[in-house]
């Protein structure tokens, strides 16, 4: 359940143990914290909290899009790892502007009642980062709030975070950012309508625009498709700006989906990231590009065996 506030919480949210952080991507360091909330306190429910947009979008609203998972996709991991509500708190110029003695006081004291937290050793809050875990745990402790403070989870002899995933994934190692997120980094999204090339080429696509979303290397990926129904199919697709066409202003995700028919115009779907096959090329025609479609097809249907 997302609780878009402090102000006026649902009973049966208030006196959690609370998990603290951004949460983008959700990964494994993220899950120990969540773990680390629950075991301090397991006669209580598990909440997290975390802040929409993320603060740094508050901040620089003009950087490229970073975010790992948008609050519907973070929500839905939030909860797979535990999480009963999730506290998705307005990150505005008010907000921005509140002490760390405030976000104590009137969010965490007052506002959801949290009886524990957990949070990552570099958590930082209230006005100019002005509150850190030194700080939290003295004003925790005068409101009779416990704190259990997480220190990294390291893999592969460096620390997880979501700044490292975001860079394996503009890299194109989307299976070495799958292991610090414990599952494959996915894009949701709804399909919209695109020129139909794809469906004259012989591989009909479903097209998605990244909107908000991390820009990963453009190129052709194995990928895994979580469907409306609830099932998951197996695919093959291209993040790009389409060098052959003449180029797109914006980058989409166009995915063609194997063994599969059916009407997806509207409706939300997941494109998980498996395997990179290939960068984006520009080919010297269309006959060109049939032939590269399908030797990824047969490379991906291989990839994801």
């Amino acid at each position: 359940m997302i609780v878009d506030g402090w102000h006026q919480v649902p009973p049966a949210a208030r006196g959690a143990t609370v998990a603290l952080g951004n949460f983008d991507g959700v990964h494994l360091g993220h899950v120990a914290v969540l773990r680390a909330a629950h075991a301090a306190r397991p006669d209580l429910p598990l909440a997290a909290l975390t802040f929409e947009p993320h603060p740094r979008e508050h901040f620089r609203p003009h950087d490229p899009p970073f975010r790992l998972t948008l609050l519907p996709a973070k929500a839905v991991a939030l909860a797979a790892a535990g999480a009963a509500f999730v506290f998705a708190l307005p990150f505005d110029d008010a907000f921005a502007a509140m002490t760390a003695e405030a976000f104590v006081e009137e969010v965490l004291h007052k506002g959801i009642g949290a009886k524990h937290l957990a949070c990552g050793a570099d958590f930082a809050f209230g006005n100019r980062r002005g509150g850190d875990v030194a700080f939290l745990a003295r004003e925790a402790e005068r409101r009779g709030m416990g704190l259990t403070v997480v220190p990294p989870v390291h893999q592969g002899g460096e620390a997880i975070s979501s700044t490292r995933i975001r860079r394996l994934l503009q890299d194109g190692y989307p299976d070495r950012a799958a292991e610090k997120l414990g599952r494959p980094w996915e894009v949701c999204g709804t399909v919209v309508h695109g020129d139909k090339l794809g469906r004259v080429l012989g591989w009909p696509t479903a097209n998605m625009w990244l909107g908000r979303h991390l820009e990963p290397a453009h190129g052709v990926y194995a990928v895994t498709v979580a469907l409306p129904d609830g099932s998951e199919a197996k695919g093959v697709a291209n993040i790009g700006r389409r060098p052959t066409l003449g180029g797109d202003p914006e980058t989409r995700l166009e995915t063609f989906i194997f063994d599969w028919s059916g009407d997806l115009y509207g409706q939300e779907i997941g494109v998980r990231l498996v395997h990179f096959l290939r960068p984006d090329a520009k080919f010297a025609g269309l006959e060109a590009l049939k032939t590269a479609i399908a030797e990824d097809e047969r490379q991906a249907r291989a990839a994801l065996r």
